[in-house]
């Protein structure tokens, strides 16, 4: 575990390479997003929580440079999973997953989820960085590291060259002190603020792991099945049983 409640350093910037393997996006839709998402990160993103990246399209038929992340469109998780992406690249670099199939299925942005992904793989690449506060009585409770999740809801997005991305909060929101804001889109008030419709992975040693929602912040926090090849799945298993990609293109 890595509490990072500390704050953040600037890191390098990441080189990562966005591949479309999806059936149901078309290369020109997922490369039409390349540069607002470009200047979300560069923008919005570096300036508060210092991980900047510069994006590269891969076009049908190139390969992804195995020095880079990866940032992968795929159907589904099943499809993942068949076509040999896993939890590293080959190279066991990060890599984020975007469902495109079942963003649509469920009538949500594409261009969100792939932002949010991006996001919160540059924020905490190593999907193991969390922060530590304590409940009611005391006892310690460990929250994840990622960036998009309180405020997940496509609605609290926002537009960059007419493309839909998604709101974050900022490393405020982990430390539990006041800060003059907390997500980039003003939605949140308090740290550790959960939006309706956000949600947050939480840990304790009487429980493990479990998902807060937005609807239950002042409640209990209930138990869910992590998505498969999800962030939060990779959280939960822990890095030792994570797969390399066989995957080295489209």
């Amino acid at each position: 575990m890595t509490n990072a409640a500390a704050g953040m350093t600037t890191r390098p910037t990441a080189s990562v390479a966005v591949v479309n393997a999806s059936t149901v996006c078309e290369d020109i839709e997922i490369e039409s997003y390349i540069g607002a998402l470009q200047e979300q990160v560069t923008s919005d993103f570096a300036s508060v929580w210092g991980a900047d990246a510069r994006l590269q399209f891969i076009a049908e038929g190139e390969k992804p440079d195995l020095s880079s992340w990866w940032l992968v469109i795929l159907d589904n998780s099943d499809q993942a999973g068949m076509l040999g992406y896993h939890d590293l690249t080959p190279a066991g670099l990060p890599i984020g997953k975007v469902f495109a199939k079942t963003d649509q299925d469920n009538g949500l942005y594409v261009s969100v989820t792939m932002s949010h992904e991006l996001l919160e793989m540059l924020a905490d690449p190593g999907i193991n960085m969390m922060t530590s506060s304590n409940d009611d009585r005391g006892n310690p409770v460990f929250y994840a590291y990622e960036a998009c999740d309180a405020c997940e809801d496509d609605s609290y997005g926002y537009t960059i060259e007419r493309v839909r991305v998604s709101d974050f909060v900022y490393p405020g929101w982990f430390e539990g002190v006041m800060a003059a804001q907390f997500d980039h889109g003003g939605h949140i008030t308090a740290p550790l603020e959960i939006l309706s419709g956000g949600y947050i992975g939480q840990w304790t040693p009487s429980t493990g792991w479990t998902q807060l929602t937005g609807s239950s912040a002042h409640g209990a926090a209930h138990r869910s099945r992590a998505g498969v090849g999800s962030r939060r799945e990779r959280r939960q298993a822990g890095r030792n049983r994570w797969t390399l990609s066989t995957a080295l293109g489209t």
